[in-house]
């Protein structure tokens, strides 16, 4: 088991390093899937399943689709439309597609040759995630639910595309011209 969790960090450092390195914000995003898929896996290994799907679930699947979103929004204009095409290139997919092949071979190494008795994992229902979390650290939760409802209202204004206001004056003068 420490191979396939040194294999797994590996993958999950170089997708990291190839999300801040990366100028094309899509291809940084696949990278950021490969990372936090990585990590899932070794959360799994470590012996921790929940959080494994919960990082799945929430980071890999729900946050992405808002950053693609958010991207898909900030269309730059008509070369935008040349960059995109250039993403169903089969080149840009080559490194991810290979680092999450070489996480699905763990996954699959590791589901076949789990034994029960080799970790003492215990289950963990939804009702005492949802104790601890709106427990102890309601106020933590709150407070980050507002950050992130902030954000999204910031990320909508900032993207907004600001009319022009001219006085009455030069609006009657720009009328006559067209």
């Amino acid at each position: 088991m420490n191979i396939i969790f040194y294999i797994a960090s590996l993958v999950a450092l170089v997708a990291t390093v190839m999300v801040v390195t990366r100028k094309n914000a899509i291809h940084a995003l696949l990278y950021l899937v490969v990372s936090l898929l990585a990590v899932s896996v070794i959360f799994f290994i470590s012996g921790a399943p929940f959080v494994a799907a919960l990082e799945v679930i929430v980071y890999a699947g729900a946050i992405m689709v808002l950053f693609v979103f958010a991207i898909m929004m900030l269309n730059l204009g008509k070369d935008s439309t040349q960059k995109e095409s250039r993403l169903m290139n089969f080149g840009a997919w080559i490194i991810p597609a290979l680092l999450c092949l070489i996480l699905l071979c763990e996954l699959i190494y590791v589901f076949f040759s789990y034994d029960a008795g080799y970790r003492n994992v215990r289950v963990i229902e939804a009702a005492e995630v949802s104790d601890s979390l709106f427990g102890g650290y309601v106020l933590a939760v709150e407070l980050t639910g507002m950050l992130l409802m902030a954000g999204i209202v910031g990320a909508y204004h900032i993207g907004k595309e600001k009319k022009r206001e001219y006085h009455r004056y030069l609006q009657l003068n720009e009328e006559e011209h067209e």
